[in-house]
């Protein structure tokens, strides 16, 4: 007995032991395996020939059923009408499957329903698909349902499909059922049903689009459950080869961060022959840094005819530049049914400046519904000057939740003065987390008067990287605290405000006014090296007040030549005081004719309290001059 449990494991593996002495190739292995298992059917073969001889009425019905898994169904058929005529309710139910396979479906359900009405639960579930095909949906639900609750995974499965087709709500109960007696295809379609359930109630955009489904009596654990029940049976389905259920579980993965164990789910699916885990295999493994490797899973699942696929091989090809490549997956993505093709070869075409094909490709892409392609078509428009064309694609893109072409409109309307129109469509691109028009927003408020949500949207915005919205923010924070008791230059205070940190978060973006007020407030609390950083920043950024505000600390420090450098370059700007502390700088050394220059330059200026201080002065040059 152990020896033949030892060779009946090795029978599982498909590699037996060797007499000792001698070894087998894996081929010889493989072709005595085969020639074992065909001994075996022949052996058993016979003594169910010699048992049915002998009357035995189960071995002629398990005969039959060996002949008819051949596919030897006329040495079949005599068997299993002999033992249907003793009452086998088993080779009923295949002698039912004989004349299916015959084209005899009719005679083959009279057969099943002897089988069926008998208690045989395979015999019920061939009966109920038999009257579902009719079109007989009560017998076949009659008859699956008998089959379901004898325990018949198919059965169970069949009445799930059934009552699913017809929306009734006690599906997900028999498709569970077929689930968990090991059928593949319901543990699949279980996880479906959980996984787009989970994504209706949550309200997050499952693969059919966004839903709007309720929330109501879920806890705050019951998506977690949900999608962790979805998993297991996406594992259990992809555990016994079904390759979409591999998909989703690497999809599941992929989203939690577990690369690795997506990577593999993938791989499996791919080898499969699925191209969808191809083309996100590739996209894990381009993640990875591993474009050459990617580029092969690509290339696999362009060539089934996955679009995002070919998409993604024409971008790749176009970062190297390799147009000519990118152009022609680009075209495979659009031949596959991809709009995002015809996206993307209009963006190359407009890199190339080629204009003309870049609107004809856009055009196809938004005529398709690509709410992305509409609005760059309508900038395209916009730029030739062509604003009545631009207006209804701009509006197309944006019901069509583009969050740019809400933000172009606003543009396009403020643009003509009509501001409350602008300002809707501002509002519902800064809802979707456009940081450009959370700006817009907060400006318009502030222009109303309306500080709270002024300061609602221009946090928004600069929380979303505006140094516009940042310095505003500050400003506005700014113009509320209490004033600030003075401090000598030197003394040093290292306490700041929010409204500082908003300045300083702008300043070190770029924004040369803020810039100019950090440095200023640090000049303010006694930093003289930290304001004289921010001026020279601002200043030789382009910023004629940061240029000013230098060369009075140089002055204040006793560097006037250098100031006067400063002031130069604040003056040519068109800053005004600048140009009056130029004129008092040459007068007070005697230079009265280079004094009075910059008297008349301050003038011109402004303002007008600077251009009365320097016309006084230009005219004592002047009279100086003349005496």
């Amino acid at each position: 007995m152990d020896v033949m449990g030892d060779k009946a494991t090795l029978f599982g593996t498909g590699r037996f032991v060797q007499p000792s002495g001698e070894e087998a190739t894996p081929d010889e292995s493989r072709d005595e395996a085969a020639d074992a298992v065909e001994t075996g059917e022949a052996v058993e073969e016979m003594r169910l020939r010699l048992a049915a001889r002998a009357g035995d009425v189960e071995a002629v019905s398990v005969l039959g059923a060996m002949l008819l898994r051949r596919g030897d169904l006329d040495g079949a058929e005599p068997h299993l009408r002999a033992a249907t005529a003793e009452g086998d309710r088993a080779a009923a139910n295949n002698l039912g499957v004989l004349l299916h396979q015959r084209g005899y479906p009719d005679e083959a359900a009279g057969w099943w329903r002897v089988a069926a009405v008998a208690g045989s639960a395979a015999a019920a579930h061939a009966l109920g698909r038999h009257c579902r095909e009719c079109g007989d949906e009560p017998a076949a639900e009659y008859w699956l349902r008998q089959s379901a609750e004898q325990g018949h995974a198919l059965g169970a499965y069949a009445l799930a499909d059934l009552l699913e087709h017809r929306g009734d709500a006690g599906a997900e109960r028999w498709m569970r059922a077929a689930a968990e007696r090991g059928h593949r295809e319901a543990a699949y379609r279980l996880a479906r049903a959980l996984d787009l359930k989970d994504h209706e109630q949550s309200g997050e955009p499952g693969e059919r689009g966004p839903a709007g489904g309720a929330t109501h009596g879920r806890g705050p654990d019951d998506g977690v459950a949900a999608r962790s029940d979805a998993e297991q049976w996406y594992r259990q389905a992809a555990a016994r080869g079904h390759r979409r259920a591999a998909l989703h579980l690497g999809t599941i993965l992929e989203k939690r961060g577990d690369l690795k164990e997506a990577g593999r789910w993938y791989l499996t699916s791919a080898k499969d022959g699925e191209a969808r885990a191809a083309c996100a295999l590739g996209f894990l493994l381009r993640d990875a840094g591993d474009t050459e490797n990617a580029a092969i899973w690509w290339l696999r699942a362009a060539q089934e005819g996955d679009g995002n696929a070919a998409n993604a091989l024409g971008a790749l090809h176009a970062e190297r530049g390799q147009t000519q490549t990118a152009e022609r997956w680009y075209r495979a993505a659009m031949d596959a049914g991809d709009d995002n093709g015809a996206y993307n070869l209009a963006l190359l075409c407009a890199e190339q400046g080629r204009t003309a094909q870049a609107e004809q490709w856009y055009r196809r892409a938004a005529y398709a519904g690509h709410r992305e392609a509409a609005n760059a078509l309508a900038v395209l428009l916009l730029q030739g000057g062509d604003t009545a064309g631009a207006e209804p694609w701009f509006s197309k893109a944006a019901e069509a939740g583009s969050v740019d072409a809400a933000f172009n409109l606003g543009i396009l309307f403020a643009g003509r003065g009509e501001e409350t129109v602008a300002l809707r469509w501002y509002e519902r691109a800064a809802a979707a987390g456009h940081t450009e028009a959370a700006l817009q927003v907060g400006i318009a408020r502030l222009r109303d008067g309306d500080e709270r949500e002024a300061e609602r949207h221009l946090r928004c915005a600069a929380g979303g990287g505006s140094a516009e919205a940042a310095y505003r923010l500050a400003a506005l924070l700014d113009s509320r605290r209490p004033p600030q008791p003075a401090h000598e230059l030197g003394e040093i205070v290292h306490d700041k405000t929010e409204c500082e940190e908003w300045y300083e978060r702008a300043a070190t973006q770029g924004h040369r006014r803020a810039q100019v007020r950090v440095g200023m407030l640090a000049a303010a609390r006694g930093d003289v090296v930290e304001a004289a950083r921010w001026y020279r920043t601002a200043a030789e950024a382009g910023s004629r007040n940061g240029a000013f505000n230098l060369g009075l600390l140089l002055a204040r420090e006793g560097s006037e030549p250098e100031a006067a450098v400063w002031w130069t370059r604040a003056a040519d700007a068109g800053h005004g005081r600048a140009a009056l502390r130029l004129a008092l700088v040459y007068a007070r050394r005697g230079e009265l004719a280079e004094g009075q220059r910059w008297a008349d330059r301050a003038v011109s200026l402004g303002p007008a309290e600077v251009g009365e201080r320097a016309a006084r002065l230009r005219d004592a040059l002047r009279e100086e001059l003349s005496a």
